[in-house]
């Protein structure tokens, strides 16, 4: 394993201008799990991070814990960790350290201010710095003395009865915080709508105050309707196949009830129950 690198630049473009961020280094403080380094090595893999570097780590064998819990972390990320010291992360590194007890205000140093995952994905995405993610031991976390040496402090926000994370749960939900920071593209689909044709949508609402009428509900029942039918679409930016969708089943249903109301004249039957 080799010592601490803070990377190479950022790669430029034809103009000289850099084209991608670099990217977090993950740092495991004296971990006494295998299998949560191997957990973090995982959640690396997951959100686009390769650089796991290890302060005094205990022996991670290709049949233990840690590779088992790897996944397919166990064939780069984890076989490629650096083994470093602490102060080679503070020198070489902008570093953030995370803990889950937090001071409350402004005489506890150490551990206030402090950020909210959410915040430090907002704060890094600002700028372009060699930066090191770092975590503490399992039961005690990173201490004062410690924490004291980094830049920043980030906690991730928990019921107040019981805040503290396992050490690889709280890794995979920073790691996913900040994922807009390294990862390019997700397994998810595309989730851009396109919104339905306005004439389309116009035509259902058509459609529906045709229905509301069939219904035989009192004008102003119907006049509240569509306009609450209309808030509900305008917010949930149908597509054209669900206006299509639903103004082939309104159209049904106002057919079948302008033909019940056909029946019942026909044959003097009485109608079906209204309001």
């Amino acid at each position: 394993m080799s010592g601490a690198d803070p990377g190479t630049e950022p790669n430029e473009d034809s103009a000289g201008e850099p084209s991608a961020r670099r990217k977090p280094v993950v740092v495991v403080v004296e971990p006494e799990t295998p299998g949560n380094v191997g957990t973090i090595a995982r959640a690396m893999k997951n959100f686009g991070l390769t650089d796991l570097k290890l302060v005094n780590p205990p022996e991670l064998r290709e049949d233990g814990e840690a590779y088992g819990f790897a996944g397919h972390a166990r064939e780069d990320v984890l076989p490629n960790a650096d083994e470093v010291t602490f102060e080679e992360i503070v020198e070489n590194y902008h570093t953030v350290g995370t803990t889950a007890i937090t001071g409350e205000d402004d005489q506890s140093h150490e551990r206030f201010p402090f950020k909210t995952p959410a915040e430090l994905r907002a704060s890094l995405k600002t700028v372009d710095a060699p930066t090191a993610i770092v975590f503490g031991r399992e039961g005690r976390g990173l201490n004062n003395e410690e924490l004291s040496q980094l830049d920043e402090v980030c906690s991730i926000p928990a019921d107040d009865d019981y805040p503290v994370l396992n050490l690889g749960q709280a890794a995979t939900v920073l790691l996913y915080e900040l994922r807009e920071l390294t990862v390019d593209e997700t397994q998810l689909p595309d989730t851009e709508v396109v919104r339905a044709a306005e004439p389309d949508i116009e035509r259902f609402h058509e459609y529906f105050g045709d229905f509301l009428a069939s219904t035989g509900q009192r004008e102003h029942h119907r006049e509240k309707n569509a306009l609450l039918m209309r808030r509900l679409l305008g917010r949930a930016h149908p597509t054209e196949r669900e206006i299509h969708s639903l103004l082939g089943t309104f159209r049904k249903a106002t057919t079948k009830l302008e033909h019940a109301d056909h029946l019942a004249a026909k044959y003097d039957e009485p109608v079906y129950p209204r309001e």
